[in-house]
């Protein structure tokens, strides 16, 4: 578990309201994937778990922190995706609940991690709910999801909601210029492809991954000179085809971006030929009918169960080809 400097600031800001006796009994921490947010919730339950904590950090000399170490304590709970499940059932909710209501085995706190909270089936949010609103004492939820809004209402609103913020662009752009060699284009590029995540971007920054992305913009680059968009479907059709598409409509919404002279807000300024030479496909109408169009294809890839990829891909290419035509009328997107 990695911990990273953006999280000092929030861990301080969390441990000084337990230690003021103000502390939520239900912490919700949400943030863009990889951010660290294991990390930050793992430091405060290992802080509450201390017997004899300093300051705001944890003795790590005393049992409980030596069975937090060891990841044995009876009296900490983490609650994960079972191999091969997509869901949290309410057996396990029912069987740590039990065990809440009983002595705390060290004499201390109780402390309950739940990762991937969006994943409780409707049954096990319900049961989590009864024990949220009336908490046994000394015991302490920490859940964590990407996006809240997936959870019940009625169990975010017995929760603390604490957004993990992405650290400054230039913060992240130093901390990512420390442990990777890449151009400074290309930092602040990944960075904004990954919503500012520093983690996500150094994984997107991979060879593997980056490659991908640079094989993508030569093959529209070349689509673009030719006008055969369908030549792009290789560069879609596989299992990462959401990613790709993400890629691609990052460079169309920069393509109208330049369009209206926001320079300075591009995410592609690695690309910024390829860019301009978006901007040539048409108004800004027209980038903003394909953007559409390509929004409507990856929700339909994301959402629509055993739906034919290549065949969906095709018609979304075939008609940008259609719609780059002299004279060709844009479709009425709904508002």
């Amino acid at each position: 578990m990695k911990w990273y400097p953006w999280l000092r600031a929030p861990f301080e800001q969390l441990i000084s309201q337990y230690q003021a006796g103000r502390g939520h009994h239900a912490l919700l921490v949400h943030s863009l994937p990889g951010m660290g947010e294991d990390a930050l919730i793992y430091a405060l339950c290992r802080w509450l778990m201390c017997q004899h904590p300093q300051g705001n950090k944890s003795c790590g000399e005393c049992h409980s922190c030596q069975l937090m170490q060891a990841g044995t304590h009876p009296d900490s709970y983490e609650i994960t995706l079972e191999k091969g499940k997509s869901t949290l059932g309410i057996d396990v909710i029912r069987e740590i609940t039990e065990r809440l209501y009983s002595h705390s085995q060290q004499g201390g706190n109780k402390v309950i991690r739940i990762a991937q909270a969006d994943k409780l089936t409707e049954a096990a949010a319900n049961a989590l709910l009864k024990t949220l609103e009336e908490p046994p004492a000394k015991t302490w939820f920490f859940l964590s999801c990407p996006e809240p809004a997936h959870l019940p209402a009625t169990l975010r609103s017995r929760c603390l909601c604490w957004h993990l913020a992405p650290p400054a662009e230039s913060f992240a752009r130093a901390w990512l210029g420390r442990v990777t060699q890449q151009a400074p284009d290309a930092l602040t590029a990944a960075l904004r492809l990954s919503g500012g995540s520093p983690p996500a971007a150094l994984q997107l920054l991979e060879p593997v991954l980056w490659k991908q992305r640079e094989k993508l913009t030569d093959s529209l680059t070349a689509a673009c000179s030719s006008g055969d968009m369908l030549a792009l479907l290789p560069e879609f059709n596989h299992d990462d085809a959401v990613r790709t598409l993400d890629w691609l409509c990052a460079l169309l919404l920069d393509a109208i971006k330049y369009q209206q002279g926001a320079t300075e807000w591009l995410t592609n300024n690695d690309h910024l030929p390829l860019v301009i030479k978006l901007t040539q496909q048409g108004s800004p109408a027209l980038l903003h009918s394909l953007l559409h169009t390509w929004f409507q294809c990856r929700e339909t890839l994301l959402n629509v169960v055993g739906v034919n990829r290549e065949l969906i891909l095709t018609e979304t290419l075939l008609a940008w080809e259609r719609l780059m035509q002299p004279g060709s009328m844009l479709p009425a997107h709904p508002i």
